[in-house]
């Protein structure tokens, strides 16, 4: 059974940084391409980065690539989420999934799902 995992949520404050890692059981995450997702209340899901398997390409959602960076790390089988200047905003929870290639890094895009890790920023 494929399951993604997600961890590194937390409550931070307006400015802040958090890490967040996807990590994966059942399969290895070099097959795979991966992308971070996230819903906020009352929103659609929404695509904020995704990274090739090979870590070759990569896609940021508009207003997130100056602050988040998307990394890898194939012998880890983990892929990470940096956010840094969080806002408001930028609550939400935040999901990984993983798909054989991405496209434009959309919920279409994506296979399997983890079940999300909570991000609040506040003061």
């Amino acid at each position: 059974q494929l399951q993604l995992v997600e961890s590194g949520g937390d409550l931070v404050q307006p400015g802040g940084s958090l890490r967040l890692s996807c990590t994966a059981s059942g399969f290895t995450l070099d097959l795979y391409a991966i992308g971070w997702f996230r819903q906020a209340p009352g929103k659609e899901r929404e695509g904020v980065s995704c990274i090739s398997s090979s870590a070759g390409r990569t896609y940021y959602a508009d207003s997130m690539e100056d602050r988040f960076t998307i990394s890898r790390d194939n012998a880890k089988n983990v892929v990470y989420l940096q956010m840094s200047s969080l806002e408001p905003g930028d609550t939400a929870v935040y999901y990984c999934a993983a798909a054989q290639d991405f496209n434009l890094c959309v919920f279409s895009d994506m296979d399997y799902w983890g079940k999300g890790t909570p991000v609040t920023v506040s003061s």
